[in-house]
């Protein structure tokens, strides 16, 4: 089993990015899939969900209405679509599923 997270970066505030997570040896689809973040000197947090089958969401307060989880089944990818960035949105995101973690990638809002 494999995940692997890319699209991270610098960004300016208000730009966008997304994030992808590229898995192999388990079905996707069939797992709640979610993203969470770490800010130096914070706990690792729960940003947002997607259940199997008919993907149900669910955000973390701070990003509803900026941020888009999603995913292609057929790709067996995960993305985070996030609009509207902000400075304490910067961490090092990460995607779960079936118990395993991707090794996270950076994401740095600043002017």
């Amino acid at each position: 089993v494999q995940l692997l997270e890319s699209g991270g970066g610098l960004v300016q505030p208000g730009g966008s990015l997304r994030l992808s997570c590229t898995t192999s040896g388990f079905i996707l689809s069939r797992y709640h899939m979610s993203w969470f973040r770490q800010a130096p000197g914070n706990e690792r947090e729960l940003v947002a969900t997607i259940s199997p089958g008919p993907g149900y969401t669910n955000y973390e307060d701070s990003v509803k209405g900026r941020f888009t989880i999603s995913r292609d089944n057929a790709k067996n990818t995960l993305y985070l679509q996030m609009n509207g960035l902000k400075p304490e949105d910067t961490a090092v995101y990460y995607c779960t599923g079936n118990s395993y973690w991707g090794q996270g990638t950076q994401v740095t809002v600043s002017a």
